[in-house]
């Protein structure tokens, strides 16, 4: 009977039923089989509602898709041009500094790459940068600022693994940065100094792009100061950074319209979010289940005959989560894999906290590991190349990402800076 309960989800699984399904499915069998009670899985998604920091996900992700449908990346990129036109990596430097904020707002590298791409390609073309490398940076670029606050995976991971959200946000800080500086010097080996001509900066541009985008650089700003001051909580942070941006971007800038906008922005943004619950609360349900029967533990011993070292062990982890990056969405990811790792590797002596950024750091670099790395495929589609060509394309910056991910695993201060 079980066996027939087994395969019955796993041929629904490969028929496309959605993933919250099977993730209930395989719950309710779980318990059932093992002679529990099935309301494990409802009780698991009455926790995950009642907790407090839950309301920071469609607060967030609502302020970032307002963000990502305004005229904000125009604003925002016509001021990182006149903040560093002078460097003749300049523009390169500001796409990978745009595209990381953006990302960091939306939690989604889709959108990113969808509204900025059209606007940095021809930036990049007209700065002497070839198409392979342009369409390399843009693409690695839509999954950059994972690792920033308000970062909706990094929120998703502190629910999940139960780690302070506020040091989780202090601790990407370094590391996010060290990938940003990594590719701002691959960005310098391929610069055609030669063909550059030297731009001045210009203190008159400098000031009116400032006037024109200030509203939306000092939100960042407020949002650290207001949740590392003390001053608010995270929920309240993202309540106030959600009604901040609707009265800038509807009634101040007046990009966006209430009849014409928000019914569709709205829409939008919480199916993205209701996904994330939906797949989150039956994803728990499961993991319930596994703690119970000891699953982690037992992985652990069997891991011990092989992995006798913290470091042994980090490497073994990487190589999973990268597979497991290219393979699974980064939320998924978060709600199916970090309960069973946290206690493997609390055994091997990782830090939470270390452990959080190492995570995400791979589920990152996983967008654009071949095969199935999503931000190759929406890359494709969005400039209607090949996948193939997008393959090659990242293929440099995937492995100096990789250098980034040896170095966060092996400095662990690089995250613990902060703590």
């Amino acid at each position: 009977m079980g066996i027939a309960a087994s395969l019955g989800i796993l041929v629904s699984a490969i028929i496309g039923t959605p993933l919250f399904v099977i993730m209930a499915l395989a719950a309710l069998v779980a318990f059932h089989f093992s002679g529990e009670p099935a309301t494990a899985v409802a009780i698991e998604a009455y926790r995950i509602a009642d907790a407090p920091t839950l309301l920071t996900i469609p607060l967030f992700t609502f302020a970032g898709y307002m963000m990502a449908e305004s005229n904000s990346p125009k604003r925002l990129l016509r001021f990182a041009e006149s903040m560093f036109c002078w460097l003749p990596v300049g523009v390169a430097v500001v796409s990978l500094i745009v595209c990381a904020f953006f990302t960091a707002f939306t939690g989604a590298s889709g959108v990113t790459i969808i509204a900025l791409g059209g606007l940095l390609f021809p930036i990049l073309k007209n700065d002497n940068y070839s198409e392979e490398f342009s369409l390399g940076l843009i693409t690695t670029s839509g999954s950059l600022g994972l690792l920033f606050p308000p970062s909706l995976p990094i929120i998703l991971y502190g629910l999940v693994g139960k780690v302070d959200i506020d040091t989780l946000f202090k601790a990407g800080i370094v590391p996010g940065i060290l990938l940003i500086v990594i590719l701002s010097l691959w960005a310098a080996k391929n610069a055609d100094f030669k063909a550059y001509k030297k731009k001045k900066f210009s203190l008159n541009e400098f000031i009116k792009s400032f006037k024109e985008s200030y509203l939306e650089l000092i939100m960042p700003v407020g949002v650290l100061v207001g949740i590392y001051g003390g001053f608010v909580t995270p929920s309240e942070a993202s309540a106030l950074t959600a009604f901040y941006i609707f009265i800038i971007e509807f009634f101040i800038y007046k990009d966006l319209s209430l009849k014409r906008d928000l019914s569709r922005i709205i829409t939008e943004s919480m199916t993205l979010v209701g996904a994330i619950l939906l797949i989150l609360c039956c994803a728990l349900g499961i993991t319930n289940w596994l703690v119970d029967e000891e699953v982690p533990m037992q992985i652990f011993e069997l891991m011990r005959q092989y992995l006798d070292n913290k470091y042994s062990f980090l490497i073994f982890l990487n190589i999973f989560l990268l597979i497991v990056g290219c393979m699974m969405d980064i939320f998924s990811a978060i709600m199916v894999v970090v309960p069973l790792i946290i206690p493997i590797a609390s055994e091997f002596g990782v830090h939470p906290v270390h452990l959080a950024i190492i995570f995400l750091t791979n589920l990152e670099i996983g967008y654009i590991t071949p095969p199935v790395g999503i931000n190759l495929f929406i890359s494709s589609s969005r400039f209607n190349k090949p996948v193939t060509y997008l393959y090659k394309a990242t293929l440099p910056y995937l492995f100096l990402l990789l250098i980034a991910l040896i170095l966060i695993t092996y400095i662990p201060q690089l995250s613990l800076f902060w703590i």
